[in-house]
């Protein structure tokens, strides 16, 4: 599952305003992170930034910023919306900067040296944080505005921000005694700490394991995938030797073509095992202090769980909201995997296997299934889904539905030569933001897909222009050849570019406002919903052409892959939503419930009737959603929760007839891409579609609809 990136800063911070008229700092006249940038679009230096820049960086931005705060709190006028909540925004212009630029490297483009220097600044982060959310005097200040909001004449716009700056603080412990305040603040900082290191842990597991595939151990493999594995080996200075590595773009394709069930067994297994392996990359024990920790803070603030305290400020309010939700997903979704599973142990035994279905199995077994029932498999369409011309898709429907447009640059610095920007313009040919897309797996990069940016919109005092980041993990294609993706990996692209565009279309007036700064189970809406013009038949039609001959897709391929789309559903819901309701439990349950990790996850999967050839999507050791940081703790639930509204909000365009409708794409446009989170979701939402979301929309895209429940 694609996911949202939280924007390289404290999530309870607040997103200071980037400017382009930065001052050399005393001292500092040789480090590029304290210099105004004179790229293009004033962006990042990539090539004269080292990592002992980083550290200095830091000091100079934490003193900068509690030195404005401290000036906000010592003001002597009375708190008014000026002096208080707009000074909070223009707070922290270098912090916001050189963070964005620090954690966008520790994601993508790592070295021991930048590794070392996240732990301390995540530690220094959260104290430089915590003294500013639990100021008590800044606090009052923003509390007397938040009881008098009714008579301040405030837009809607500075209604929301005052109410969402008030919540920050209120929700970080502002209001509570000083012994408390103090707990807290020891609290937070360790779960700083202890997010890094299991983010660190499972990169290590990560970047320690491969398999060499010598040429008997190919068997099954199309040749996109050898080349693919080649190349990763050569990533890896392996070069003439092929190997799968832990990268979910590798294991996923060997599980699904390798005839070799040794080797998948070997491969699925070391997969699920990332962060659970008793060395000293192990999460079991930083998941138990984490849970620990969480729970403590929530009775804090006066929360029975985390959970609680977590999902009262998003759009479902309860975690029984959310087990709603997914407990009516899962029955029907569990009873389809156990109907599939069925017709996977006849195909088994049909072909003479003595063994019943395995995890490492189902996907090798339902891929023939596929063929067999959909005359349909990935290898077939790959070759007409290269990566440029599914780049080129996304814009394309970006053009049709919002009018902007998007320009190659070549003088844009970068991190690393694999990435590419492109220059966004409106419908006018205006400057509207920088694109960068990071695509292809290495090393140095963390598993999985995620959007972040490196400035967000605002035009608080001038138009800041936002520079938007797209990072994947999809495999290279050989010498001189274009990178061939998968559906799934096109869905992907198509997935992170629809939160890209949320940040790029932002337009909002204060910074903490910008972009993706929404609830978690809203930020995801965008970037679904943008999946359904990927799989559309004239996007299709336009866009996927055979690599070497340029022949557009056949109408027959098109129609078995459109047909073959719900096909394995089971499968798929199953493994998310057993993630989305594991981390609901360990959020509910005391957390002395789980200090055997693995003994909790047995139990519960045990008691929601998991089929045990199927793997959770995210095993506990693994899940960096909720425990590399706690943006998506008790929240993993929020891709459904979207997926609810995309399902249905797509259906406008159905509705119109044109999967381009003028009318509906500028409703979209206003009410969701570029409103950010100056209104409450459930409002944009409604203004948006004309009423709430129909949940029988999700089980309907799905194929789950009509699906009896499993006894």
């Amino acid at each position: 599952m694609a996911c949202y990136r939280n924007k390289g800063r404290h999530e309870d911070g607040f997103k200071a305003m980037a400017t382009t008229d930065e001052v050399v700092m005393g001292g500092q006249a040789d480090n590029p992170l304290l210099q105004a940038w004179l790229a293009p679009h004033a962006t990042p230096p990539f090539a004269e930034i080292a990592p002992d820049h980083f550290m200095p960086a830091f000091e100079q931005a934490f003193a900068d910023h509690a030195a404005e705060l401290d000036a906000i709190t010592r003001d002597p006028a009375a708190p008014d919306f000026a002096n208080t909540i707009v000074a909070l925004e223009r707070a922290g212009t270098l912090l916001s900067k050189v963070s964005a630029v620090f954690h966008s490297l520790v994601s993508a483009h790592s070295s021991p040296a930048l590794l070392k220097i996240d732990s301390d600044v995540s530690l220094r982060l959260a104290r430089h944080w915590n003294a500013i959310l639990m100021n008590a005097a800044l606090f009052r200040r923003v509390a007397a505005l938040y009881e008098a909001r009714e008579s301040l004449n405030l837009t809607p716009e500075q209604a929301r921000l005052l109410e969402r700056t008030y919540t920050r603080f209120q929700r970080a412990g502002a209001g509570l005694d000083a012994a408390a305040k103090k707990r807290m603040a020891d609290i937070v900082e360790r779960l700083a700490e202890l997010g890094t290191t299991f983010s660190h842990h499972l990169l290590g597991d990560e970047q320690d394991w491969f398999l060499e595939l010598g040429e008997q151990d190919r068997d099954g493999l199309p040749e996109t995938f050898v080349v693919a594995a080649e190349a990763a080996a050569s990533e890896r200075d392996m070069a003439g030797k092929a190997i799968v590595t832990l990268s979910r773009s590798s294991v996923e394709p060997f599980l699904k073509d390798s005839a070799r069930r040794d080797l998948r067994e070997k491969v699925f297994k070391a997969f699920i095992a990332r962060g659970d392996n008793g060395n000293a990359n192990d999460n079991n024990a930083t998941i138990v202090e984490i849970l620990t920790l969480r729970q403590e803070c929530a009775r804090l603030l006066g929360y029975p769980t985390f959970a609680a305290y977590r999902l009262a400020d998003s759009m479902a309010r309860t975690p029984e909201a959310v087990r709603d939700l997914l407990e009516r997903v899962w029955h029907p979704a569990r009873a389809k995997a156990l109907a599939d599973r069925a017709e996977l142990q006849v195909l088994v035994t049909e072909e003479g296997g003595n063994f019943a279905l395995a995890p490492w199995d189902w996907r090798y077994y339902a891929e023939k299934l596929r063929r067999s029932k959909a005359n349909f498999d990935d290898a077939a369409i790959k070759p007409y889904l290269t990566l440029d011309n599914m780049i080129a898709a996304a814009f394309d429907c970006a053009t049709r539905l919002f009018g902007i447009t998007f320009h190659a640059r070549k003088d844009i610095p970068v991190w690393h030569p694999d990435v590419r920007v492109w220059e966004v313009k409106d419908a006018g040919g205006a400057h509207k933001a920088l694109f960068y897309g990071d695509y292809f797996a290495r090393s140095s990069k963390r598993s999985g897909a995620w959007m972040t940016s490196l400035r967000d919109q605002q035009t608080l005092d001038s138009e800041v222009a936002p520079l938007i980041v797209n990072v994947m993990n999809f495999a290279k294609g050989a010498e001189g050849q274009p990178a061939l993706l998968s559906p799934d990996d096109a869905r992907t692209l198509f997935h992170e570019f629809g939160h890209a565009l949320h940040g790029m279309l932002s337009n909002v007036t204060y910074p903490s406002l910008s972009g993706t700064s929404v609830f978690t189970d809203f930020v995801e809406l965008p970037s679904q919903l943008y999946e359904h013009w990927q799989e559309q038949p004239q996007v299709l039609r336009q866009f996927a052409r055979h690599y070497q001959t340029d022949e557009p897709l056949p109408d027959d391929l098109l129609a078995r892959f459109l047909a073959a789309r719900k096909f394995n559903q089971g499968f798929a819901t199953v493994e998310f939503v057993s993630s989305a309701l594991l981390d609901l439990e360990f959020h509910t349950q005391p957390a002395a419930a789980s200090r055997d990790v693995a003994a909790f996850e047995r139990k519960e999967l045990e008691k929601i009737g998991m089929p045990s050839e199927i793997a959770m999507r995210h095993r506990p050791t693994q899940f960096g959603h909720i425990f590399s940081g706690d943006h998506y703790a008790a929240g993993y639930y929020s891709y459904m929760w979207s997926e609810v509204m995309d399902a249905d909000a797509f259906g406008a365009f159905e509705e119109a007839g044109d999967i381009f409708d003028p009318t509906v794409a500028k409703r979209l446009h206003d009410d969701i891409y570029s409103s950010g989170g100056s209104r409450e979701p459930e409002e944009a939402y409604i203004a948006f579609r004309g009423r709430k979301p129909e949940a029988d929309a999700l089980l309907r895209r799905r194929g789950l609809l009509d699906t009896p429940e499993a006894a």
